[in-house]
């Protein structure tokens, strides 16, 4: 149905400005077929559901989500880091290369940092991906990177750390790479839901991340929505320089980008130059209400845009609609605790071309990781 829909004219837009050491015989053939690059994206047709990947750690308490999957050479296996609450952050690994699903994730706990008074508790860990290889991280200078979210005087900011080893530990670097904007910009009260990939041809870091805003910007619908924003930084700077908001909530009434936009994964695709799989909701935020939702109300939904511009940093367009609404959930999902939102999304490449949807579902601070598979592009 999907494919179907994004032949529909558009009905919103909005656009502002590895090489591995040689491994063992008797795993080098399953090898080769996940380390060399495998394809372009295809939004699928269909999604079949797979159940509970990561559970919580309480049964009424806690989050386990916002997942990035990398494929990491010192276990031949996968590596996930993720969002799970308290202390905010995890990693798990996964040695099957071709099923990624329940059953298949060692916990490993939170990820070792060498210097935690300079980043204090962070959350929302994202590994610095190649944007030619899918699942695959960004080796820059013998090393890797990782982005997450902090908090500095009420504000979430991002940070960056380095390891030459994904299992960390990670050593970060002192001072925010993306500290909020000033009173009226549209990332003023925080910078959130980071995500990142460097391009060596470039040598340069393309980083999309959240912006919310303290006062009302100026749009008609959803003038206190999140909206999403791409900054660049060049190796060897200290700071990243913001080109401003790609997505902002759409301005069209009912979709389901409309009321505010959070994180975003970048994916070369088929049909369009590139693709991303984009967190949003219908509902618009309410500055006068102080539930502990406001920022973000329900129901948080996962779907698609797209970019057709060589650098990807203008020229985005949303599709129609998204992977799922939340009353359309299958009452067996509900019952495996699925609904109320349908947090981020995090799309891997399976050897056989199939997309992998993992996305986190439940009440707030009750969410739990799930997975979805795409049909055969």
């Amino acid at each position: 149905m999907l494919l179907r829909l994004l032949l529909l004219p558009i009905l919103c837009a909005v656009s502002v400005i590895g090489t591995f050491g040689a491994p063992a015989p008797d795993v080098a053939h399953q090898r080769m077929a996940v380390v060399e690059p495998r394809g372009l994206f295809t939004i699928p047709d269909t999604w079949t559901r797979q159940g509970v990947v990561l559970a919580r750690q309480q049964a009424n308490a806690g989050v386990c989500g916002d997942p990035c999957i990398v494929w990491d050479e010192d276990i031949h296996g996968w590596r996930m880091v993720l969002f799970y609450a308290p202390p905010g952050h995890a990693q798990a690994v996964c040695t099957n290369l071709t099923d990624l699903g329940p059953g298949q994730w060692k916990f490993e706990g939170p990820l070792p940092v060498t210097n935690p008074e300079v980043v204090g508790g962070f959350h929302k860990p994202f590994i610095v991906m190649d944007p030619d290889q899918p699942d695959h991280a960004a080796k820059i200078d013998g090393r890797y990177c990782l982005l997450v979210v902090t908090t500095k005087g009420g504000h979430k900011q991002i940070q960056r750390a380095w390891s030459e080893k994904l299992a960390g530990p990670w050593t970060f670097e002192p001072d925010a790479i993306i500290p909020v904007g000033a009173e009226n910009d549209f990332d003023a009260k925080h910078t959130d839901a980071v995500t990142g990939y460097y391009f060596s041809g470039r040598k340069e870091f393309l980083y999309f991340y959240m912006g919310y805003p303290k006062q009302a910007q100026p749009r008609k619908i959803s003038p206190f929505g999140s909206a999403q924003a791409v900054a660049t930084q060049k190796l060897g700077e200290k700071v990243a320089t913001k080109l401003g908001v790609i997505l902002e909530p759409c301005q069209q009434a009912g979709h389901w980008a409309a009321g505010w936009v959070g994180g975003l994964q970048l994916l070369r695709g088929t049909q369009h130059r590139w693709v991303a799989v984009v967190n949003a909701s219908p509902t618009a935020p309410d500055p006068g209400n102080r539930a502990a939702w406001n920022e973000e109300p329900p129901p948080s939904l996962g779907g698609f845009a797209w970019c057709d511009e060589a650098w990807p940093v203008s020229g985005w367009h949303f599709a129609p609609e998204p992977v799922e609404w939340v009353k359309d959930i299958p009452q067996a999902a509900l019952d495996a605790g699925e609904g109320f939102n349908l947090w981020r999304q995090f799309i891997h490449i399976l050897p056989d071309g199939r997309a992998a949807l993992f996305y986190n579902s439940g009440y707030y601070g009750r969410e739990q990781l799930y997975l979805k598979v795409g049909g055969k592009p």
